[in-house]
């Protein structure tokens, strides 16, 4: 009889094992970097001991939306509406404020069809975590240009982007959001570091993460042609077919440029802040996003920070209980009270 004893499984400060912050096995393409974020919250929660259950996850429509399915399966979720996930979200941590709200979208849901929703979320500092999976394209629809799409980048017909990018982090920056960073999803330390910050920030946390698309990468100087899967004999019998791809990591030290070769071929160049960097100073945060920009660097790291605001439920003076949770009685005014306000109103 084997006398071999089994190691205690792993679990976190309250107990759970990390199975708990697991969800369904992922559809999206093989080496996706939103399959990298996925796990990255999976980690982050596991590791600050936060009850799966305390968390509502929000998404709107897009590859990106696809995700809060990945994990936290013990969680609430919402599926909303195309771009309409800040409002939903919005109503429900109203309702009770003692959800931590999490809103994974992409560039397509956020920067178009939900732009003036995301704009209006960004001037109430909503007490959420909204991580945007950026990569520049529309990957459900064939891959056309989102409203991120670096200006000279290339479609696979060989189209040129014509048009500037709407960069989310200065305008989260200049409207209102109180927390705001850029990552890379393969830059495993640091995107979880910016993502347990965000967790414990009490405001809104805009986190951009520039995630590569397998199948539709748009960066400047990209064929975007199948060359790359023929190279590596892959048979191409129809559109949708995508080969499986290695994930993209990078391991970057404070204040490094790295050159990042995406899965077509074409590069990005990342730059990480260094220590130097204040990020409670607004007007040098949107001038380092300007100047990344200039010199074709992506910046990543926490931009922005401003802790001492208040969030949307604290400058509504919102009760302690949960508005769910109150009987009408409260919630209702009492005859005489209407009576009052019709009178006044004659």
């Amino acid at each position: 009889m084997s006398t071999a004893v089994m190691p205690p499984k792993k679990v976190n400060r309250i107990g759970l094992e990390i199975g708990s912050y697991k969800g369904g096995k992922t559809t999206l393409c093989a080496g996706c970097g939103h399959n990298a974020i996925s796990e990255r919250l999976i980690e982050c929660f596991f590791e600050m001991g936060i009850y799966p259950w305390r968390v509502a996850k929000f998404s709107g429509i897009g590859c990106s939306s696809k995700s809060p399915a990945y994990f936290l399966g013990l969680a609430h979720g919402f599926n909303a509406v195309h771009g309409r996930a800040p409002a939903v979200g919005t109503g429900a941590l109203l309702a009770n404020r003692h959800l931590i709200g999490l809103t994974v979208t992409g560039d397509g849901d956020t920067a178009s069809i939900g732009l003036g929703q995301f704009c209006h979320m960004l001037r109430r500092n909503v007490p959420m975590i909204y991580v945007i999976e950026d990569n520049g394209v529309y990957g459900l629809t064939k891959g056309q240009f989102s409203a991120t799409a670096d200006l000279g980048s290339k479609l696979k017909t060989g189209i040129v982007n014509d048009l500037p990018p709407i960069d989310t982090c200065l305008l989260a920056i200049e409207l209102g959001a109180t927390f705001v960073a850029r990552s890379f999803s393969g830059d495993k330390k640091q995107l979880q570091a910016i993502l347990k910050a965000a967790i414990a920030h009490r405001g809104l946390s805009v986190i951009d993460v520039i995630s590569p698309c397998v199948t539709f990468n748009d960066h400047e100087g990209s064929t975007k042609s199948y060359s790359y899967m023929k190279e590596h004999d892959v048979p191409l019998h129809e559109l949708g077919f995508v080969p499986a791809f290695e994930d993209i990591t990078v391991d970057m030290g404070e204040g490094e440029v790295q050159e990042v070769t995406l899965h077509d071929g074409s590069r990005l160049v990342l730059k990480k802040l260094g220590r130097d960097y204040d990020p409670t100073d607004k007007l040098n945060a949107i001038r380092t996003i300007h100047e990344a920009h200039r010199d074709g660097h992506v910046v990543t790291g926490i931009l922005y920070v401003e802790p001492g605001a208040k969030n949307f439920i604290e400058l509504l003076n919102l009760v302690d209980e949960p508005l769910a949770t109150l009987p009408e009685s409260k919630l209702r005014p009492p005859k005489e009270a209407l009576d009052e306000v019709m009178e006044e109103l004659r």
